[in-house]
């Protein structure tokens, strides 16, 4: 979950703030690519471009409510983030705050 190089132009592809710094959300997490169910479902190219651009606040919001294998067996699409109600409530409430806002954000779920 490395960042992206700094660049002001970006938006995040969850909750469509411009200007923020982007960071790339894996939608199959890369420590379940070993996994036997997760090879059988998605093929190799799939496992390593399926990929979101995301602000750092979603990107925590993220890992603080879903496990990784939850991530890569249920929501491992934008589509798939966005229904999940907690993070549905996290994004509309944080599409409308400013670039640099940095809300408190709860200890990831492991």
């Amino acid at each position: 979950m490395a960042d992206t190089p700094p660049d002001t132009d970006k938006r995040c592809e969850l909750c469509g703030r411009v200007g923020v710094r982007t960071t790339r959300h894996h939608l199959i997490p890369r420590r379940t690519h070993r996994l036997k169910r997760i090879r059988k479902r998605f093929d190799r190219e799939e496992r390593l471009t399926a990929i979101l651009h995301i602000c750092r606040p979603c990107h925590s919001h993220i890992h603080a409510v879903l496990g990784e294998k939850e991530l890569a067996e249920t929501y491992n699409s934008r589509a798939a983030l966005r229904e999940h109600p907690e993070i549905a409530t996290f994004i509309d409430w944080l599409a409308d705050k400013p670039a640099g806002f940095r809300p408190q954000i709860r200890r990831p779920k492991r």
